[in-house]
């Protein structure tokens, strides 16, 4: 699948138009004998890319104790303030990837943002251990998600990335979803890659 997978890549790298910026790279798989109406098939799963997807995923950490780590930390205060504001809440979930909390302040997050966080699927990871190995792995991480249709689309580098590292993107989260899916390989029909402004192109598999 290796050369399959390069074949592809370097396809849309040399035929896809030029852009005054970086397209992304966007895997899409549709899986077949897969029944989303069944509760157990549906998921919801961050998952760390090897190479990350080309740009960092923006992480929030809600901790009143937490400093001097890599990414925004949100007090009490701040939570309330936000939350005062409908508009400002919406617009700053929607433009973060990831949230961790600190557990003492899980009741104020969900009765003040959990409105706004729930619908998203972005209610906060809970903080344990490495609070810095957790924020560094978020950074590379993209999230898979299958709700009511069955296929996935998520981000899995970007053009001015090495060919190699987008492919091992791309294998890391075929392997995943091997592991994942109820017949794991034989779940999986249709598999395309394409760039942000360009039509796809199937991998063979």
């Amino acid at each position: 699948m290796a050369e399959k997978t390069l074949a592809a890549i370097k396809e849309l790298k040399e035929k896809s138009k030029k852009r005054n910026f970086s397209q992304s790279f966007d895997l899409i798989i549709t899986f077949k004998e897969f029944n989303v109406k069944k509760p157990e098939n549906k998921f919801s799963e961050d998952f760390v890319l090897p190479h990350g997807k080309g740009k960092e995923a923006e992480v929030v950490v809600f901790s009143d104790n937490i400093k001097d780590v890599d990414c925004k930390v949100l007090k009490t205060e701040d939570v309330n303030k936000l939350a005062d504001s409908k508009r400002d809440s919406k617009k700053f979930i929607s433009k973060t990837d990831f949230f961790l909390a600190e557990p003492n302040m899980m009741p104020l997050i969900g009765k003040r943002l959990g409105i706004y966080l729930g619908p998203r699927g972005k209610m906060p990871k809970l903080i344990s251990g490495d609070v810095k190995k957790m924020i560094k792995n978020l950074k590379k991480s993209i999230r898979i998600k299958v709700k009511d249709s069955p296929v996935i689309q998520c981000p899995v580098g970007k053009e001015n990335m090495k060919d190699e590292e987008v492919r091992e993107n791309i294998e890391a989260i075929i392997k995943f979803l091997e592991k994942k899916l109820p017949k794991g390989k034989h779940n999986m029909g249709k598999i395309v890659l394409k760039l942000t402004m360009s039509k796809p192109v199937k991998i063979e598999v």
